[in-house]
């Protein structure tokens, strides 16, 4: 099956929660990236999306990051609730 990844960077102006993560997150810049796979036996390309990830700082006192698989419904809400205009599509938001 045929994959492709695309990834967007979102804004957040004040520390946010995600179900996935677990935890408060600071204010800032994040990646996400979005997995899709095409849908075949039809007459035009189709993609379904079949995973939404975020990077996000690992727990102090650690310096690394960490990929976390987000529901997309979660990231958008937790956009929509720091004011971002969110759009149709995988986290879509206000993009840098």
């Amino acid at each position: 099956m045929t994959t492709r990844s695309g990834r967007q960077t979102v804004r957040f102006d004040q520390p946010f929660t995600l179900e996935a993560a677990g935890r408060s997150l600071p204010a800032g810049t994040y990646d996400v990236v979005t997995d899709e796979e095409l849908v075949e036996g039809l007459s035009f390309p189709v993609y379904r999306r079949v995973a939404t990830m975020i990077i996000v700082p690992a727990p102090a006192p650690s310096s690394a990051t960490e990929m976390l698989t987000v529901d997309p419904r979660d990231l958008t809400a937790a956009l929509e609730r720091d004011g971002r205009a969110v759009t149709t599509g995988a986290a879509a938001a206000k993009v840098q």
